[in-house]
């Protein structure tokens, strides 16, 4: 796989949970810094509109090799209770992606919720790019090991997605 071919991963678990509690969760933007190993803390920008379609976010986040970087999301699907999806922004040019660009993110990730018996079937999917992200400067270094590095990263993201879907399973199958 290549960073042109927008690398994707979707990891997806079953709640035994009231899909409207579950979308409460999914779309609580400050929830998944409480399992992410990167995503330290979020808040809305644009006053306290919260989720809804245009609504943006600012993210910052913390990965070892690269250091603190912020990003601003905006929610581009919002179609209550079944996906909520935004696309990142590297709103700073980290990662040397030029001016900010809608049609250009960083990423896209979605959360969907489909109801199944006794509960709902959670999905959490993320395709990187086309813009440039941190995995960009590692590639930059060592395009040859393209195929590797962007394997590498996958395996983190869902090992990262699938703590965050467990994270929302245990709260969302709590008793209120």
């Amino acid at each position: 796989m290549r960073y042109v071919d927008g690398p994707t991963v979707e990891c997806d678990l079953h709640l035994a949970a009231d899909p409207a509690r579950v979308w409460r969760l999914v779309t609580d933007i400050e929830l998944p810094a409480r399992f992410s190993p990167e995503l330290r803390r979020v808040r809305w920008l644009d006053g306290d509109r919260g989720p809804a379609l245009g609504a943006r976010f600012e993210g910052h986040n913390h990965h070892p090799l690269l250091g603190e970087w912020r990003t601003v999301s905006q929610v581009v699907r919002f179609d209550e209770p079944e996906v909520f999806g935004w696309v990142v922004l590297d709103p700073d040019d980290r990662f040397g992606g030029g001016p900010v660009d809608l049609a250009y993110p960083a990423a896209t990730w979605q959360f969907r919720l489909n109801p199944e018996e006794d509960g709902c079937r959670l999905s959490h999917l993320v395709r990187i790019g086309p813009g440039r992200t941190g995995l960009s400067l590692f590639i930059d270094r060592a395009p040859e090991n393209e195929e590797q590095i962007i394997e590498h990263r996958l395996t983190a993201l869902r090992d990262g997605m699938t703590a965050t879907l467990r994270g929302i399973r245990n709260l969302a199958e709590q008793p209120h």
